[in-house]
């Protein structure tokens, strides 16, 4: 009995299921998508010349309040673009809505069609406040972590500047040159103030990462101040006291100079009052001298003969 070769009913055919693209090829079938309950579909194309597909559009009412709100839209749109289109009127932000079709909230991801909404469908809008807090808490923790950032940043840059006279001090005391101790004790308190500003940002996440980078960079260079200060006190400190000694000689005999010079111009006036006075004083003690003798001689003179006068005379009962 010769038997023909029926093709089998009931075997999922591509060609008579699904509508090819340009051709019966399977390679060139059309992207398909899975759908709620399993069903498998055509996938939607939103960057299709919209032009050679009309994709119908639907007109919904939304309550919201005791006000009732109508909306055009695509039928393929999803609920999340109908809540950007419903915060304009309303007010309320697209994250903070809930909109209910048929006792039910839907999602922003789901498909209008696909949830069943068709022309003149109702849906009502109900804020959500948990939402509304989220943000909130959400908003503040973004300004919170903006601020740290700031002080971060400006911190950072203080820092910098600090680096540069640590990399300096540095310098000098490998080199072999001695420092104040004062400049490291000064430099290592400023630094312990810009570590206790770093302890006072508080973030997470961005914030936490560089407050952490700086606090181990600050330390750092702490550190490194703490050797220099031990190294810098084991510096020989011959040559400041050479230079010491040798100021202390020049400035010795500049006083020296200066003494002598004194010395020498008082004796030179010494010299010329001994050279004026002296033989004026000879003159006068010549004079006085001379003046006292003739005084003293002519005064005896007349006090002799002023006693002897009566003597002098010639008795001259002698001669009677």
């Amino acid at each position: 009995m010769n038997m023909k070769s029926s093709k089998p009913t009931g075997v999922f055919s591509p060609a008579r299921g699904i509508t090819a693209v340009g051709g019966s090829s399977p390679e060139r079938f059309a992207p398909r998508e899975m759908r709620p309950m399993g069903m498998l579909v055509q996938k939607r194309n939103i960057d299709a010349d919209q032009s050679s597909v009309a994709v119908p559009t639907i007109r919904v009412k939304v309550k919201y309040g005791s006000s009732n709100l109508d909306f055009v839209i695509s039928s393929q749109a999803s609920f999340g673009d109908l809540k950007k289109l419903v915060a304009k009127p309303t007010g309320v932000h697209h994250e903070e809505q809930k909109l209910i079709f048929k006792d039910k909230e839907r999602e922003s991801r789901t498909y209008l069609d696909v949830a069943g909404v068709r022309d003149g469908s109702k849906l009502v809008l109900v804020e959500d406040v948990d939402a509304r807090k989220g943000r909130y808490l959400e908003a503040q923790n973004n300004a919170q972590m903006e601020k740290a950032l700031k002080d971060i940043t400006e911190i950072t840059m203080e820092v910098d500047k600090f680096a540069k006279q640590v990399i300096n001090l540095e310098t000098q005391v490998c080199g072999g040159k001695r420092v104040m101790e004062k400049s490291l004790l000064n430099l290592v308190e400023q630094l312990m103030t810009q570590l206790i500003k770093l302890d006072e940002v508080v973030g997470d996440g961005d914030v936490k990462l560089k407050r952490r980078l700086q606090v181990k960079r600050v330390q750092k260079y702490i550190e490194t101040l703490d050797r220099l200060k031990t190294r810098n006190s084991m510096i020989d400190n011959a040559p400041l006291q050479q230079q010491q000694q040798q100021k202390k000689k020049i400035t010795e005999a500049v006083e020296r100079m200066q003494i002598n010079a004194v010395q020498k111009q008082q004796e030179q006036h010494r010299k010329h009052r001994l050279a004026v006075v002296k033989p004026v004083a000879a003159t006068k003690n010549w004079e006085t001298g001379v003046s006292a003798k003739m005084q003293y001689r002519n005064s005896g003179s007349s006090v002799n003969y002023g006693t002897n006068h009566a003597s002098s005379r010639p008795n001259w009962e002698y001669f009677v």
